[in-house]
């Protein structure tokens, strides 16, 4: 599986499309094996969304998005667990072990 965490300041980025940066983490058997960081290619609509699914992730913690990504990635079969704060590596550890508590989708525009 591959997740997608939007990182601003090491926090997880509450507005997906304006985050400088995202780690993509690999993980298998619920461990992490891989991380990698991707600069966002900017804020131009379709461009984040396609740049996911170029990258294979299944899942994208963020702490909100807009409607338009939202459908994109509803489009293309990627999962999205909005509504997330905190520490990059703690939304993924809370979100691996199904403790990850989120909110509402605070930037829904």
């Amino acid at each position: 599986m591959r997740i997608c965490i939007p990182v601003e300041d090491g926090e997880v980025s509450q507005h997906f499309g304006h985050t400088p940066e995202f780690a993509i983490f690999t993980v298998e058997g619920g461990k992490v094996v891989s991380k990698e960081m991707l600069r966002s290619p900017g804020h131009e609509p379709g461009l984040i969304p396609r740049l996911m699914e170029e990258n294979g992730v299944d899942v994208v913690i963020t702490g909100g998005l807009g409607r338009r990504a939202q459908d994109m990635f509803d489009e293309m079969g990627i999962r999205v667990v909005s509504g997330a704060s905190g520490s990059v590596e703690d939304a993924l550890r809370r979100f691996l072990d199904g403790t990850l508590v989120t909110g509402e989708n605070i930037c829904d525009h």
